[in-house]
């Protein structure tokens, strides 16, 4: 593909919307439904606005927004008229976000209905050329003008503004409650080569009906993105809520679900989903962290052979993955792979001096593809330490097996280093989790006043249960020795999340052993 033929990711989409204007493209929150052909027209007059105001190559568009069809059609927008996009996550704090507003050179601060209490906390933070509302903003016009409403006269057709492989198409920040989070700039090419291959390699029956309940400001945004372009629908839940969820499987006939491990044990242990009629589900694609194996077959059963394994990351997108077939084939016991790399990415395991390690080895895991990131945001020396010659250093600890399936052990910056040894907290949180007294926990480091560090365990308890720690501590020392035994256990009634629903260790840190 050369460069003046290439077609932007957003242009394909809106271009699959307008040949089937009939269609249900977006089913809301409320339950209001919006065709294919009105979600495509107002998504164009957006863009025109926005080129109007002089929002176009180069600029950036920053998204304080939920999950509603606005934020759809902003995101689009914008990478129409040639914007790079920024989206500030909910349940970052006001002067966090304030700090990445102006960090990467905000042009257009765009506001949805979901998001107005924020942009009140955030507003008097920031210095930004323009900030416009999605739609109707609270009385008196406290945020901004309605967009929306300005480009009502706006052509509904696509502009004419040339996309480049090498352009920005936006800039993804990593979680993080102290500091400042990496700003990860992706381009066009590379996000269109993830898009495209998205788009094959599964079976089309009817078209995808995508359950859409976790944030569209991460994975969901892009699982959107290919159910829009295969000609299916977006059902929009506000937030997680397993109850919710379940019900709107069943009430909407989900095809296609995206959730993190935490989310699926939600599900599981809901008491409303042996009831729930879960047949209309086709893939239920999980990842984002570390799964248990135990709790993921588990879901095995209950949801049927339609589990996809995803392992990737910002950094990377798309590394490896493992499809139902191939989850059957490891049995009822033992650990699970992430699943086998990508056709076009190349993953190596190597050791702490760089040397490659053979199978059944573990290592340091490398990846080198095309949808690599182009670097952090204004940061080349960071940068430069994780992409070298080509290659990214993950941060994860892994190893393949004689039959070439990626086993993850941890991230390296998780392993807590003890006096004996090093200790990984998934392998402990695995083991504990086959306690009849624990239903869910988490395994965390605690480094005390001469920086030595100490395992902790967040636990929630089973129903009519109260682990104590010497049981617990004689359980884990029988089963993986004693340098693998928490010194400390802290009873919980919920593991807390991060705003990208995974374990929150830096919060359980911070509020149980500070």
């Amino acid at each position: 593909m050369t460069d003046q033929e290439f077609v932007s990711a957003p242009a394909l989409i809106l271009r699959s919307l307008v040949s089937e204007p009939h269609r249900r493209a977006i089913t809301t929150a409320d339950g209001v439904e919006i065709t294919a052909g009105d979600f495509a027209a107002a998504t164009y007059r957006l863009a025109h606005e926005l080129l109007a105001r002089g929002v176009g190559r180069g600029a950036t568009v920053t998204l304080l927004t939920g999950n509603t069809a606005e934020a759809l059609s902003a995101r689009y927008a914008a990478g129409l008229a040639g914007a790079r996009v920024v989206n500030l996550y909910d349940g970052m704090s006001a002067p966090v976000l304030a700090e990445i507003t102006a960090s990467v050179e905000t042009t257009v601060l765009l506001v949805d209905a979901e998001r107005h209490a924020d942009a009140a906390e955030l507003l008097p933070l920031i210095d930004v050329p323009t900030v416009l509302t999605l739609g109707p903003g609270p009385s008196g016009g406290a945020i901004g003008e309605d967009v929306i409403a300005a480009s009502a006269h706006r052509a509904a057709e696509e502009p004419a503004v040339r996309i480049d492989p090498g352009d920005d198409l936006g800039i993804r920040h990593t979680g993080g409650t102290t500091g400042i989070p990496k700003g990860i700039v992706s381009l066009h090419g590379p996000y269109r080569d993830m898009f495209d291959a998205a788009l094959v390699g599964r079976p089309e029956e009817e078209p995808p009906r995508l359950l859409a309940a976790t944030s569209l400001a991460h994975l969901a945004g892009v699982f959107s993105d290919v159910t829009l372009q295969r000609g299916g629908s977006v059902v929009l839940q506000r937030s997680f809520d397993p109850g919710e969820v379940l019900a709107a499987i069943e009430r909407e006939r989900i095809t296609d679900l995206w959730v993190l491990p935490p989310l699926i044990y939600q599900l599981l242990d809901h008491p409303a989903v042996g009831r729930t009629d879960l047949s209309s589900l086709r893939r239920l694609d999980y990842g984002g962290c570390a799964a248990s194996p135990t709790r993921i077959r588990e879901a095995l059963k209950v949801f049927g052979p339609v589990l996809v394994s995803l392992y990737g990351m910002s950094e990377a997108q798309k590394i490896a993955f493992l499809t139902p077939a191939e989850h059957a084939r490891f049995g009822d016991d033992g650990p699970l792979p992430v699943g086998r790399p990508f056709p076009d990415v190349e993953v190596e395991i190597r050791a702490a001096d760089g040397t490659v390690l053979p199978a059944g080895e573990q290592g340091e895991v490398y990846v080198r593809s095309a949808t690599l990131m182009a670097g952090y945001w204004k940061q080349p020396e960071l940068t430069a330490q994780v992409l070298r010659g080509g290659w990214l250093d993950t941060g994860d600890i892994g190893y393949f097996d004689a039959d070439g399936y990626l086993y993850l052990a941890d991230r390296l910056k998780d392993l807590i280093i003890v006096v004996g040894g090093h200790v990984y907290p998934t392998e402990v949180e695995e083991l504990l989790l086959t306690h009849p007294a624990i239903a869910q926990c988490a395994v965390f480091g605690v480094r005390d006043s001469q920086e030595s560090e100490h395992v902790h365990v967040a636990v929630v308890p089973a129903q009519g249960q109260r682990p104590q720690l010497e049981e617990v501590r004689a359980f884990v020392t029988a089963h993986k020795g004693r340098i693998y035994a928490p010194e400390a256990l802290h009873l919980v009634d919920a593991i807390p999340l991060t705003s990208v629903g995974k374990p929150d260790k830096k919060r359980l840190r911070a509020t149980l052993a500070g």
